[in-house]
Formats: structure tokens, C-alpha cells, sequence
């Protein structure tokens, strides 16, 4: 939620960023929300007025008890502002709720490095890392998207759809899933959920070793949490509500770890704080018929490790770099090449002043991949879930900063992982680093196995 005062000294910023986003027509609210709120401070400044006058015959009125004499006229203005106080009380609540409703309904200011956009495809890369492994038809796809500033090896034989080598690994069984939960549902078995686990405990460990506290939320959050941490109307069909009851599943962590201090006032002297969330996720899809149908890439239920943190409005650019360089670290040494992009207005939503995306190169499709999504909401959410600090004990309280990035979301780096380390024959070599979580250096096709073990 934007500050009111934000909107009432500079409007054209507000507007300005307003075009940037595509939002033209909000523009007009900037010129409702001004006029309502120019009537709400007079009637404030009314209200005030007779509230003196009121006082005033209060003192008048005792004086002429005390002396005997009649109090009737006074009695009676007394009462009549009393009655005109109240209408204007009233009239300014409907303002108010007028206002807030445009307030609760306008997106975040975006950075000044926000690039304009219409959509997605408008994203800017905006550095690369790692070895690709390329197959020869998606070479010059590959150039393009890489903007020729990564390293790359070219194989020839074509590398496998995660979705077509989950079966033959025996690592996921989507049908069944189908049948019990319908689809975008998946049961992981074997190995995969050994790689589900390590991938979640390495990159909770390397969140410890930087000062995160390692935190499982509640699954389920009330309604005014989702409002708070989200913009509620356009968000309310991606999640699913739990029927009869104020609480719904939650999409990320993110969302329980923003309301875990709501309508608090914390000690500057405890900012920053850092969370690291673990939770399933719950997402209804809606709007993405027919992408990534086959797979477990875009799923409704996966496993996640998320950032959250608390931040002084000073430090929070700060921290987003941080929050990002932490992701960059877990998939550099998960050895997964990658590209950044710095996500472009038509493409940020309502919430974050400014959001990178870490995308994986996906061997077998060709293209990168969102893999990681880093915001920085500013007092976006902390506005609207009344989320403030003070450094000093009388000092007046301040909104905080919140910004949340992925740490890993397990379904997707396990895609990246099938994509991106498996042999001709379908062997699916395992990231180094994951060697002592899971026990194992590889995974082997089934019929490799039975080979294996009839030899």
C-alpha cells in the first residue's frame, strides 16, 4: 500500500510510475484520491474547530453552575455540535474508505532501474553463469538467449524432457497422481525424493551459515495476511481457500513468514531479520492452461526454501543484492548454469519495487528457465500488515522493509538438475555437492538397473 502522503505532495511521481506500469487506467485515481483527501483534511480541520468551541462551553458551563446561572442555550449548542461533529465523522469514515480502497488497489513506486516493458519478454538479462550444455539444434537458440556471454558445450545427441525421463528413472509417477488429485499432481518416489530432501537441507544449511533463522510456518494463513502480502483480488484464484473456514494455503512461505509480525512494532536494534522458510507450496495454476502440462515443472503442490527478511528502509537495496547473491551462490554450486533478469514493469506485478529472476538453462527444452524470484516489496507489505520499528523508545515508529527471494524450490531444481546432468543413456549424474545429502552420485534408468543387478 502507498503512503497517502506519497500521493498528496507528489502526485506525478505516483502517475509517472503508473505509465511506466501500463496502468493507465488507474491514473484517474491519483485525481479521485487527491480530491477525496483534500476533503477529508477539511472536514478534519472542521471537526477540530468545533471540538475547541465544544471545550469552550464545557468551561462556560461549569462557570455558570458554579455561579447559579442558567446553562440551557449553552446545553443546547453543546449538543448541536456534538451532532455536527458526529455527521462529520461519519462523512470522513465513507471518505476514508474511499480512499483506501484506490490505496489498497495501487502497486508499488519501482525502482528508478526497473526496466519498461509490456511483458516478459521485455526482460533484461543482466549477467550469466556457468557451462551450458547445448545440443546442436538449439545452438543458435542458444547464442541468442545467452547474448553470446556464456560458455557452452555442444553434444549431439539430443538430451531428454525431464517429463519423458521421470518414468524411466522410476523417480515420479504422474498418472497415479492424475487419478488420486487430478492434474499437476505428481507422487515422487525413489531417488527423487532423496534429491527433493538434500536439496532442501543444502540449501537450508547454507542459509544457517549466514545469520538465517531456520523457520516452518503455519501451512494455512488468514485472509487479512493474504490482503496484506498480496494484491488480493487479482491473487485470490491462484490459491486454494479452505471451505467454511478464514484460511487459505499458502503459496510460499513468504506469505506466513510477512504476517508472522504483523501489527507489531519491532526493536530497530533486532533489523535485520532473517527467516528462512520451509513449507510446501499450494498454487491453483490459473491462467496457465496448457504450459508445462506434462512434468512437474509448473505443479500445485512442491516443496520450497524461501528468504524473508525485515529491513530498515535504508538497507533494503542493500539487502536484495544480498538475497539474490545467496541464490546465485546455492545454484553455482549445484554447478547449474544460469542467466539474471532484471524483470521489466509490465512483468513485476503489484507488490515488488523491483524483482530478479534467476533462470536455469534447461538442456532438453532449449531455453532458460525461472528458477528464482527476488523482490524487494519495500513498505509495500508492511503498510498494509502495519509492520514497524523503532530505534529508540520514544522515537516514532517507522515502516519496515520486507523482501523475500527463493532459496530453491525443489520440483523446479530437480528439472534443472534431469535437464542439465544426464548422460546419452539416460543416467542422471548428481551435483557434488549434494553427495553427502543424498548418499548416492547418480541415478540410473530402470532398465539399466535390472541390467545392473542381473549382471
Amino acid at each position: 500500500m502507498l503512503d497517502i502522503k506519497l500521493i498528496r505532495e507528489n502526485p506525478d511521481i505516483v502517475k509517472g510510475d503508473l505509465i511506466k506500469r501500463g496502468e493507465l487506467e488507474k491514473l484517474q485515481w491519483i485525481d479521485e484520491i487527491l480530491e477525496l483527501d483534500k476533503k477529508w483534511r477539511e472536514n478534519l480541520k472542521e471537526i477540530n474547530v468545533l471540538r475547541r468551541e465544544r471545550n469552550k462551553l464545557a468551561i462556560e458551563i461549569g462557570k455558570r453552575k458554579k455561579a447559579g446561572e442558567g446553562i440551557e442555550d449553552l446545553l443546547t449548542r453543546s449538543n448541536e455540535i456534538a451532532k455536527q461533529i458526529e455527521e462529520i465523522e461519519k462523512e470522513n469514515n465513507k471518505i476514508k474508505e474511499k480512499i483506501d480502497y484506490y490505496l489498497w488497489r495501487l502497486p508499488n513506486i519501482t525502482h528508478e532501474s526497473v526496466p519498461i516493458g509490456k511483458d516478459d519478454t521485455e526482460n533484461v538479462p543482466i549477467r550469466f553463469w556457468g557451462k551450458a550444455k547445448v545440443w546442436e539444434g538449439h545452438l543458435e537458440t542458444f547464442l541468442e538467449q545467452s547474448q553470446g556471454k556464456m560458455e557452452y558445450e555442444v553434444i549431439k545427441w539430443k538430451p531428454q524432457l525431464h517429463a519423458d525421463l521421470l518414468p524411466k528413472l522410476g523417480g515420479a509417477d504422474l498418472e497415479r497422481a492424475a487419478k488420486v488429485s487430478g492434474s499437476r499432481f505428481f507422487y515422487l518416489l525413489n531417488e527423487l525424493v532423496i534429491l527433493d530432501l538434500a536439496l532442501i537441507r543444502f540449501a537450508l544449511d547454507k542459509l544457517i551459515e549466514k545469520g538465517f533463522i531456520p523457520v516452518i510456518p503455519p501451512y494455512m494463513v488468514r485472509r487479512y495476511v493474504e490482503e496484506g502480502v498480496t494484491s488480493f483480488g487479482d491473487f485470490e484464484d491462484v490459491i486454494y481457500k479452505i471451505e467454511g473456514e478464514d484460511l487459505y494455503l499458502i503459496p510460499t512461505s513468504e506469505h506466513a513468514l510477512a504476517g508472522m509480525h504483523a501489527n507489531e512494532i519491532l526493536d530497530g536494534n533486532d533489523l535485520p531479520i532473517l527467516y528462512a522458510g520451509v513449507s510446501p507450496c499450494f498454487r491453483k495454476e490459473a491462467g496457465t492452461a496448457g504450459k508445462d502440462t506434462k512434468g512437474i515443472f509448473r505443479v500445485h503442490q512442491f516443496h520450497k526454501v524461501e528468504q524473508f527478511v525485515y529491513v530498515k528502509p535504508e538497507e533494503s537495496w542493500e539487502w536484495h543484492e544480498k538475497l539474490i547473491q545467496n541464490a546465485e551462490e546455492i545454484f553455482q554450486a549445484l554447478e547449474i548454469p544460469y542467466r539474471i533478469v532484471n524483470i521489466c514493469t509490465g512483468d513485476l506485478g503489484y507488490v515488488a519495487a523491483k524483482k530478479y529472476d534467476i533462470e536455469a538453462w534447461m538442456s532438453a527444452q532449449g531455453k532458460f528457465r525461472e528458477v528464482v524470484s527476488c523482490s524487494n516489496c519495500t513498505d509495500w507489505q508492511a503498510r498494509r500488515l502495519n509492520i514497524r520499528f523503532r530505534d529508540k523508545p520514544n522515537e516514532k515508529p517507522r515502516f519496515v522493509h520486507t523482501l523475500n527471494s527463493t532459496a530453491i524450490a525443489t520440483s523446479r531444481a530437480i528439472v534443472a538438475i534431469i535437464e542439465n546432468f544426464q548422460e546419452e543413456d539416460g543416467t542422471v549424474k548428481i551435483p557434488k555437492v549434494l553427495w553427502p545429502y543424498t548418499g548416492f552420485q547418480e541415478i540410473l534408468p530402470l532398465d539399466k538397473k535390472d541390467k545392473c543387478c542381473q549382471g
